[in-house]
């Protein structure tokens, strides 16, 4: 049965012409999971209804590199980019941060106008950052269109998440403005919510949807492989790599301190790893004759099924390709800012999903063995398959998430107030 809407006003959507329409917004600040999160949302909504336009709104510099789907555009704001220090600064203009956050809330306030979306889904921030969301909130709210907030399956501690969410205002923003709360994961695993204080009409508005299952992409035809990857590898990914490099430095120890480890390791950096890093990397890797190395592969999910094993810090897009594409995966999550990874990691590995290493290795200064990491990687291929700890419903997530907007979509089309569809 489908998910019961909470309480809240009667609101007919404006109606435009062609098929239901809808408006992402994707946090990005930093990394890639955030986009890819939104694009595979998308892709799936359009590969369902055809006749569906999907706008996603994102600060991503990386967009353009990755393929929609037939309905799916997405628009671009102003780039910002998150320092160790947690500050934030503008991406690629010489304007200040304070000018930035106003150019992107109202490119976000003209393109929900011009699009008049009946269902937005908001990625992570129910505000938005720095509450750039909230004018279009405000409009979008009185013109009809149901508006749900996307949350990974782990945010951060609740002694962490509380406080934030309280400055940002994002508990009243969910009271006043949002219609359901979908997690991208499984209550038996984590919930993400649990420790705030949430009003309880709206917590009767979460719904669990599961992972977000990953299929394979079109396959690429210009992209040349290196060597290694006609044999048994394993794959050693970063994710956007802004904060991947002491893994990157820990796998490449293990490789030269072990030289006898069987299986090739084939490194891909991410986008956004720091040339100053990546020329350093490539000189040691030029020294080992099992290990290779790219900078970025937009359609990565071919080079995971090849490989043996997948070395990781377990960020939620890569856990759910692991997941889908039924990989062993050695993680090593990141312990700071955010202990995300970590909670995320220590919860998998107990449900015998993957196995980890202690992540506060990937700490500044952190002194790592590099036989500790040699180790794990020669342990890789005598690991257990994701799926040999079966999990009910674990990978329904985009099945789920069509199941509840497709009811909103025929509402539309009848003209029937979205804040009250009979069955949803």
């Amino acid at each position: 049965m489908l998910h019961q809407p909470g309480p809240g006003p009667s609101r007919r959507a404006q109606r435009g012409s062609g098929g239901p329409r809808v408006m992402i917004y994707s946090h990005d600040t930093f990394g890639l999971g955030h986009l890819r999160r939104s694009r595979a949302i998308a892709n799936r909504l359009v590969e369902r209804h055809p006749d569906a336009s999907i706008v996603i709104i994102s600060g991503s510099p990386v967009i353009g590199s990755f393929e929609f789907g037939d309905g799916v555009d997405y628009v671009r704001v102003p780039g910002v980019v998150k320092h160790a220090d947690g500050n934030y600064t503008t991406l690629s203009l010489n304007l200040s941060l304070d000018e930035a956050v106003a150019m992107r809330e109202g490119i976000i306030l003209q393109t929900a106008r011009a699009l008049k979306p009946d269902l937005v889904i908001v990625d992570k921030e129910p505000t938005g950052f720095r509450g750039e969301l909230l004018p279009a909130l405000e409009e979008l709210h009185r013109a009809g269109a149901r508006i749900v907030l996307g949350v990974r399956d782990v945010m951060d501690e609740p002694s962490v998440l509380a406080p934030e969410w309280e400055r940002k205002g994002a508990v009243d923003a969910l009271v006043r403005y949002y219609d359901d709360i979908w997690v991208y994961g499984l209550s038996e695993i984590y919930e993400p919510l649990a420790g705030l204080d949430l009003p309880d009409h709206v917590r009767r508005r979460i719904v669990y949807t599961g992972f977000l299952r990953r299929e394979l992409p079109p396959q690429p035809q210009l992209i040349r492989y290196p060597k290694l990857t006609k044999g048994p590898f394993v794959l050693v990914t970063t994710g956007g790599g802004g904060d991947g490099h002491e893994l990157v430095d820990w796998v490449l120890s293990a490789y030269e301190r072990d030289p006898g480890i069987p299986t090739p390791a084939l490194l891909v950096f991410g986008p956004f790893v720091a040339r100053d890093r990546r020329g350093p990397f490539m000189e040691r890797i030029a020294r080992l004759p099992n290990v290779d190395a790219i900078t970025f592969d937009a359609k990565i999910e071919h080079l995971m099924v090849k490989a043996q094993g997948i070395v990781s810090m377990g960020g939620y897009n890569t856990f759910c390709e692991i997941l889908s594409l039924d990989k062993r995966a050695l993680i090593v999550p990141r312990t700071t800012p955010r202990r995300e990874q970590t909670i995320r990691a220590e919860h998998a590995t107990r449900l015998g999903l993957v196995s980890m290493l202690d992540g506060n290795n990937l700490n500044p200064g952190a002194r790592r063995d590099p036989l500790e990491m040699a180790q794990a990687i020669r342990n890789l291929p005598s690991q257990s398959l994701p799926s040999k700890a079966f999990l009910p419903h674990l990978l329904e997530g985009l099945d789920r998430i069509e199941q509840l907007a497709t009811p909103w979509f025929e509402a539309r089309l009848n003209a029937v107030p979205l804040g009250r569809v009979a069955g949803t």
